[in-house]
């Protein structure tokens, strides 16, 4: 994982679990995840900043986590 810049002019994806008002949310960019094998992750909040970029196992790993509810409540 690596802190970076994201891609600008990328379709975002909101987390299923995010409320219409953007909420305490992530987004993430799936076709740029296909296109280029990583996968950029930014604050739905403050989408301006820097984000992160996962790997492709990583990303799963973690999302794998919240729906076993391995990470516990937030």
């Amino acid at each position: 994982m690596t802190h970076a810049d994201l891609p600008e002019n990328t379709d975002w994806t909101s987390s299923s679990y995010s409320q219409s008002n953007g909420g305490e949310c992530i987004e993430w960019a799936p076709k740029h995840a296909a296109a280029h094998g990583v996968v950029p992750v930014r604050d739905s909040k403050d989408p301006q900043r820097a984000g992160l970029r996962v790997s492709p196992a990583g990303w799963a790993g973690f999302v794998t986590a919240v729906k076993n509810g391995d990470l516990g409540a937030v």
